[in-house]
């Protein structure tokens, strides 16, 4: 996976990819964007960005709270879907 983390446009389709499995074997849209934020969390304690558009992710939900990192999940979660 570490390939997929150095290219924005890869990891947004590696994202809609596994989104697009998810969906198919039936896991609702509430269950995605919980596991959206929990991949975020992991994200910030586990992982440096790789490029620009990932260090201005971590910065942001860096500086969010609970409620604004739910919906930066959230909103990760349809940006991925649009590009399945």
């Amino acid at each position: 996976m570490s390939t997929v983390l150095h290219n924005f446009e890869t990891w947004k389709k590696f994202l809609g990819d596994r989104v697009a499995a998810a969906k198919s074997m039936g896991v609702g849209e509430d269950t995605i964007k919980k596991l959206a934020y929990e991949i975020g969390e992991f994200l910030e304690n586990k992982v440096d960005p790789k490029n620009d558009e990932e260090r201005v992710l971590k910065e942001l939900w860096d500086v969010g709270d609970e409620s604004e990192r739910q919906a930066m999940a959230s909103l990760m979660v349809k940006l991925a879907e649009r590009n399945e």
